[in-house]
């Protein structure tokens, strides 16, 4: 699938850009992998993770800072990556990317 693989990602929150990486791997129209942000976030497994076609959507429950359940969309066009988090009670952002 063409989503396979490590992603370099940019979380565009209302606190600021956070740089992340994004490993994941595809089976079927399952998602799944991990996130890795610098401390106090760390590596966190990626949830409830799903494919369709270019769509990708995945949940990361964070529990540091703060607890938190991120909700990301997004759609993976060639090696560009693009789209939406919803941040709980944070608002929302915006996700985009580019294959490491």
């Amino acid at each position: 699938m063409a989503a396979d693989g490590t992603w370099n990602v940019t979380l565009n929150a209302p606190m600021g850009a956070q740089q992340t990486t994004l490993n994941i791997a595809t089976s079927g129209s399952t998602l799944t992998g991990d996130i890795e942000a610098p401390p106090p976030i760390g590596t966190v497994a990626l949830e409830d993770g799903t494919v369709d076609g270019d769509n990708v959507t995945w949940n990361v429950n964070l529990t540091a800072p703060i607890p938190m359940l991120l909700e990301f969309a997004a759609v993976i066009n060639g090696d560009k990556l693009t789209g939406d988090v919803k941040l709980g009670a944070m608002g929302n952002g915006t996700i985009s990317g580019v294959r490491a």
